[in-house]
């Protein structure tokens, strides 16, 4: 295997471990990583139209109408019409999605602070490797969608 193959399957295995890992951590909320990123980018966004959320997700391409149906289903996000259009539905976080939203934020301070203390024994800044992977997704659907949310909530 050289190098260049090496790093495609550490890309994908860190990939795998990190979901396994998350899944795992979610499940006693009964949430799928893919409703983890709704219920984060809700948070930030709310209320949004399902078209406005698919273009911040990255964990899901295309319409991520089944998701929702499913979130709405099970209480966590609700459907509004919009004041100023009334074609368009507005999708926001409900009570219970709020304090699912409470529970996934330690959940995802102690994924992040893991994240920071194996970086922190490679000698290299996360700076540094975020940039790297940015070359990675940069001009692709999943790097567009991260970036939009990047900006969304980067603070000065």
């Amino acid at each position: 295997m050289n190098i260049n193959e090496e790093i495609r399957y550490l890309i994908l295995a860190i990939q795998r471990e990190g979901n396994r890992n998350f899944s795992e951590a979610l499940r006693p909320l009964d949430l799928t990583p893919a409703q983890a990123e709704v219920i984060r980018i809700l948070s930030e966004i709310q209320p949004t139209t399902l078209l406005n959320l698919g273009e911040h997700l990255v964990c899901e391409s295309g319409s991520p109408s089944r998701l929702i149906n499913r979130m709405v289903k099970n209480g966590l996000v609700e459907k509004q019409p919009s004041p100023d259009d009334g074609r368009a539905i507005l999708l926001s976080l409900t009570a219970q999605g709020e304090d699912a939203l409470q529970h996934l934020d330690v959940i995802e301070t102690a994924l992040h602070s893991a994240i920071e203390a194996t970086i922190a024994e490679s000698g290299l800044s996360s700076k540094e490797i975020a940039n790297t992977l940015w070359q990675f997704v940069r001009d692709t659907e999943s790097g567009n969608a991260l970036q939009r949310r990047k900006n969304h909530t980067q603070t000065p």
